[in-house]
């Protein structure tokens, strides 16, 4: 069954209206036809099966029916990803809307390579946000993990203060992340990552995550690049505390 996500404004009542991306996708590349029955999402958990009706240049269909998927993951992470050089940050959004990450936050460190002005930095989250929407389509998910424009780590620091664990990897030191795990007497529901660039963060970075209340820790003794530390992290503390294997833990 082929699945497509739309806006929630998208939907009155038992109609739906594609927009134009979606409906070239529908009309140009699946070349379906009225009549014919697809799975439509809205990116909050909403799914549907949806007849097609028209296909014009904005295809509508009606809903026949709940195609509600399996659950979203009962661990919340949100991960904040200092921004890699070239298109290196797509595949990372890619991987880790596939393990179930709930809000991407691209983040500006002092050794970031890339620099971006504000108009620049919308720009690439509209297409990092497309991104997650095809991964998200792709693997079956009703839910499309928010990725935000491109902010200073300072920022994404304090907007992280309210998750039960806050955790920032550094391959110079820190605590192993399976003893950092095993130590917690209760299991959190909602985890803070940051994950530095290609150069690493500063010891004053790190010393800031600190002092927000992060726990500075070490994947091992392999030094990861940028790109591969982001889904590696949030596939394991899926397999740890959330539905990756099989069943939540």
């Amino acid at each position: 069954m082929r699945r497509f996500t739309i806006a929630p404004e998208r939907i009155s009542g038992d109609r739906v209206a594609f927009d134009a991306d979606e409906t070239h996708h529908l009309v140009r590349v699946l070349r379906l036809h009225a009549g014919d029955v697809v799975i439509a999402t809205d990116g909050r958990g909403g799914a549907w099966h949806v007849r097609l009706l028209t296909l014009g240049e904005t295809a509508t269909g009606a809903i026949v029916g709940d195609a509600s998927l399996a659950a979203e993951s009962p661990l919340a992470i949100a991960l904040v990803q200092a921004v890699p050089k070239g298109d290196r940050m797509d595949a990372v959004v890619r991987a880790t809307t596939e393990l179930g990450v709930t809000r991407i936050l691209p983040a500006l460190t002092e050794r970031t390579v890339v620099r971006l002005d504000p108009s620049r930095g919308r720009e690439r989250a509209r297409r990092w946000q497309r991104v997650a929407r095809e991964a998200a389509k792709q693997c079956g998910r009703a839910v499309v993990p928010a990725v935000e424009a491109p902010r200073p780590l300072a920022e994404w620091i304090a907007d992280g203060q309210d998750a039960d664990l806050r955790l920032c990897f550094w391959e110079i030191e820190g605590t192993p992340l399976a003893r950092v795990l095993d130590a917690r007497a209760s299991r959190p529901r909602s985890v803070s990552v940051i994950v530095g660039p290609e150069g690493g963060l500063t010891r004053d970075e790190v010393a800031r995550a600190e002092a927000a209340g992060y726990v500075t820790v070490t994947l091992g003794q392999r030094i990861l690049r940028t790109d591969t530390a982001g889904p590696a992290i949030v596939a394991m503390l899926q397999y740890a505390l959330g539905d990756l294997g099989g069943a939540a833990r």
